[in-house]
């Protein structure tokens, strides 16, 4: 892509590098909200969701305003289509990461039900392949791109162990039901993100390969 370093896609690429590194910081904020039982950092991850939204609308426009005005080549319009299907997928992380700092809130007037062992880990792993699928997008690093979509079923692994204990408190303890709820409610938000992560990596052997994979199981069992 010999016109990648165009300074329109450049100012492109760079705001989907910020919204990664913003997503990537809200995550990991609203899990530490949620380990630390601080409310006001939970607050703080909230109130910055408007971030994301306007960094995904900013990427939106320049992509149309850049096929518009530039007639781009095949591999530039696959650049700004992938774009813009990243920004949605980091957008979706954004609203997942709200999602926990708003239930970090809510339990962190009560007792942990359990030391929060398994939903930072999953959290990390979840974070890891957000990193490494946009990195694919910088180097266009094909390989690392299927690592992290098999990656996935590590965290839907632990997602899964997950509800099956606090299925078990529930039946157990009912006063621990309303709890439970909210940590199934966290592990199926990093599930998801885990999901988006995917996504884009998926998009990035597109946009490298012109290969779409996404419904492709040899890609995701290896």
């Amino acid at each position: 892509m010999k016109r990648f370093f165009d300074a329109e896609l450049e100012t492109f690429r760079s705001d989907l590098v910020l919204m990664g590194e913003t997503a990537i910081r809200q995550v990991r904020d609203a899990v530490k909200a949620l380990v630390e039982a601080d409310v006001g950092l939970a607050d703080r991850v909230i109130a910055a969701d408007d971030e994301l939204d306007n960094l995904e609308i900013k990427i939106d426009n320049e992509a149309i305003r850049y096929m518009n005005l530039r007639a781009p080549i095949a591999t530039e319009l696959r650049l700004v289509i992938v774009g813009m299907k990243a920004s949605h997928d980091l957008e979706r992380v954004g609203d997942e990461a709200t999602g926990i700092a708003k239930r970090a809130v809510r339990l962190a007037a009560e007792p942990p039900l359990k030391p929060y062992v398994d939903l930072p880990r999953m959290a990390n792993m979840a974070v890891e392949m957000l990193r490494d699928a946009l990195d694919c997008f910088l180097k266009g690093d094909t390989d690392k791109a299927l690592a992290v979509i098999r990656r996935d079923k590590e965290v839907d692994t632990i997602n899964k162990q997950l509800y099956r204990e606090l299925t078990s408190f529930m039946i157990e303890r009912p006063g621990t039901i309303s709890r439970a709820i909210e940590l199934m409610f966290i592990s199926k938000s990093i599930e998801r993100i885990a999901d988006h992560a995917t996504n884009i990596a998926e998009e990035m052997i597109y946009l490298a390969k012109g290969k779409d994979v996404r419904h492709d199981d040899s890609v995701k069992n290896g």
